[in-house]
């Protein structure tokens, strides 16, 4: 689609479609609706106008467009930082508030919440994209790779570390524990 979109440019509403509420999510869970609006709008208007120097060898257009929607996140960094400081601080999300209240089955995530937010900030910028890509957008790692343009084996090693940093600043130093930091980000 992004091939033909050079040829005729109302293609890349199909690409739009596809992919708008996912980049919205995704967006919106790391920067809140308001910013998720922006960041979204400002993805596609990127890639179409960039969508020439896009690598056809790749089979799907969704990691490039993660990999704009993190550039354009990651600009917005000093924001993100104070938010989750807040929330490390608070205890209050406002951000997410809305549907961590959904369910009770989510009080037990939300006591544990801003000790997540407090780890999640400490991360390194490189480190937070990549866990934040695998749990909240579900990407695999060639996903992680493609979408912020690193090699697998530093997706694996942002990862892990990630992982060990954020279990560390939870208290849980066990390495052979079966939760996974991605599985609380995701349903905390």
């Amino acid at each position: 689609m992004v091939r033909q979109s050079l040829e005729s440019p109302e293609i890349f509403a199909l690409l739009y479609d596809r992919h708008a509420a996912d980049i919205h999510r995704y967006a919106a869970r790391r920067l809140g609706d308001g910013a998720a609006d922006d960041i979204a709008a400002d993805t596609f208007l990127t890639a179409f106008r960039v969508r020439a120097r896009f690598d056809t060898t790749h089979h799907s257009a969704r990691p490039w467009l993660y990999g704009i929607a993190a550039n354009l996140i990651g600009k917005q960094r000093r924001k993100e930082l104070r938010g989750l400081r807040a929330l490390a601080r608070t205890g209050r999300d406002p951000v997410a508030e809305s549907w961590v209240e959904r369910a009770d089955s989510r009080v037990t995530a939300q006591a544990s919440q801003a000790a997540l937010a407090g780890a999640v900030a400490a991360l390194s910028g490189g480190d937070r994209h990549v866990l934040l890509l695998v749990a909240w957008a579900d990407f695999s790692y060639q996903e992680v790779a493609d979408a912020l343009s690193i090699p697998i084996g530093t997706v694996r090693s942002r990862l892990n570390r990630a992982r060990r940093k954020v279990r560390t600043a939870l208290g849980d130093n066990d390495p052979t524990r079966v939760t996974d930091v991605a599985e609380a980000m995701t349903h905390g």
